[in-house]
Order: structure tokens, then sequence, then C-alpha cells
């Protein structure tokens, strides 16, 4: 089977993250710059709070940096990708499983970062980040170019805990454009769930594909 969807090429990270619920957009996503940490087990509080100060303190030293030279950024949302140790992608089983299953999640926090910072501006940056973790979550911050290639993806408007009507829409979008998933699972959090009802909270989530054969 070949693709029957001629994937769009966003002129700007903002087109990218434009979208609408229950519209599924197939694209080509630019390679850039991450500065990543690693995670596993369930997602939470718990896990999170450790690794974030590293990740935006990367990202918010590297935008002072840029900006003393004049060159005006913006840090960008924050984004996960996720997996399972045993390959599993069965939603019955990722969202149905209890405990016991996500304890076998994976997981990769990041924050996209401008393509106008140089290798020391870069490096000044991933210091001051790890200058903020203690071990061993000061190992695990790094930065990474990332290559996503062709994806498909859409918004999604309400809790995390709600999404999987909306992952279970994009995976039919997938298929029916002549498309396999492949990759990991990808999340863009447009929203803030500390400032926001849990209704409201946007979040793109986005999977990459390949051509069915």
């Amino acid at each position: 089977m070949t693709s029957t969807v001629v994937p769009e090429r966003p002129a700007s990270v903002t087109d990218e993250l434009a979208g609408r619920p229950g519209v599924v957009r197939f694209m080509v996503v630019p390679d850039r710059r991450f500065v990543m940490i690693d995670g596993e087990g369930p997602a939470g509080d718990a896990a999170f709070l450790p690794r974030m100060p590293g990740v935006y303190a990367t990202a918010w030293t590297l935008r002072f940096a840029l900006k003393r030279r004049g060159v005006v950024t913006k840090v960008g949302p924050l984004e996960g990708l996720w997996w399972t140790t045993t390959g599993k992608t069965d939603l019955d089983d990722i969202f149905g499983g209890g405990a016991g299953l996500r304890e076998d999640w994976r997981w990769t926090l990041m924050i996209g970062l401008p393509a106008e910072a140089t290798d020391a501006e870069l490096e000044a940056a991933l210091a001051a980040g790890r200058a903020k973790l203690a071990s061993p979550y000061r190992e695990s911050l790094r930065i990474e170019a990332f290559d996503e290639g062709e994806v498909a993806q859409v918004l999604h408007l309400g809790s995390y805990a709600d999404e999987r009507p909306t992952i279970e829409a994009l995976h039919g979008a997938i298929a029916a454009g002549g498309h396999v998933p492949r990759g990991r699972h990808h999340e863009i959090y447009l929203g803030d769930p500390r400032r926001s009802a849990p209704g409201k909270l946007r979040t793109i989530l986005r999977q990459p594909v390949e051509a069915a054969r």
C-alpha cells in the first residue's frame, strides 16, 4: 500500500504546533536540538519534579545568552516521548494495565532549543542546567539532535487521563492515510496543569509514521 496523504512542511514552530481538536495533520518535522532528561515508571510530580529544574534552567539560560547578543527567542513548551520496555503498543494494556504495567513505562522529557545557539552557548546552558540537579538526574541531562521526520498529530483538549479516544482517532487516521506508526509516542504540552482546569488543557499528540507496505 502506498501513502495517500501528502505531508505538510510547516513554515515555523508556531505553525507546527497549530491545530484544532479532532483534526489530524500529517507533516514533516525538521530536525532540531533539544535539552533532554530520561525517566521511568508512572508519570507524575514525584517523577518529574526532581528533573524539571535542569531542563528549564538549560532552556532559560540559553534564551538569556541569545538575548545578550540581540537574538530574541522564546522558551518552547515541555515535550515528552513515551514507550514501554516490553514494546507493547496495545492501548488496553497501556491504559488498563494498572500500576504493574506503568512500571514498564519509559519516557524522556525535553524542550526544543533555538537553532541560533552556538555550540559554546549550548555547553554553557547545559552546565547551568546540570548545576540545578542532584545525581543521578544530573548525568541524564543532555542536549541532542532529534530528527523525527514524517509524523501525524492531533490537538487533544482535556485532561491527560482522557487522551485515549484522541489517540485512537489519531491511529485510525494514520491507517486510513496509508501509514503505519513507528518510533515513540510524542506529547507536546501546550497547557500548564498548575494554571488550567483539566478540561482546558491543550496537548499535541504526535506519532511518527511511515508508508504502509
